[in-house]
């Protein structure tokens, strides 16, 4: 295999923390689904998801997008963490019980709504954090 036309596959996955972690994979060609990729590994006492003695996480590719960091042809693939010991999802892993949920509930059509909160604040002097917000006297 020529290494001069390599694909870079950034695996990104959460920690024990919900903190983005990541490792890059050299391909020799750019993957189209998650199938085409291989289960990676880590060694997840690094991240807080295992002990020491017996730590090895690994890497479950979910998702595809282009890498919009480097760009074309790599990519980036959202990976879930499970451990190698016992098959379970590693802690941080949220995704493994929504997708739970989701095939559970597959013929019903879900909604998801997003809310934002914010509160405007009266101007403060320079160097100064507001406190005032607007609608107070």
């Amino acid at each position: 295999a020529t290494y001069s036309n390599c694909v870079l596959a950034e695996y990104v996955w959460l920690d024990a923390n919900q903190t983005p972690r990541s490792k890059t994979m050299t391909m020799t060609s750019r993957p189209t689904k998650p199938e085409d990729l291989r289960i990676w590994n880590y060694d997840g006492s690094s991240t807080e998801q295992a002990e020491g003695h017996n730590s090895e996480v690994l890497l479950y590719p979910r998702a595809i997008f282009d890498d919009p960091f480097r760009g074309a042809p790599h990519v980036l693939v959202l990976a879930e963490a499970y451990n190698a010991w016992d098959g379970q999802p590693s802690i941080g892993n949220s995704r493994a019980e929504c997708a739970a949920i989701m095939e559970r509930y597959a013929h019903l059509d879900p909604w998801f709504g997003i809310e934002q909160e914010y509160t405007l604040f009266h101007p403060a002097k320079v160097g100064e954090q507001p406190s005032m917000p607007l609608g107070f006297n």
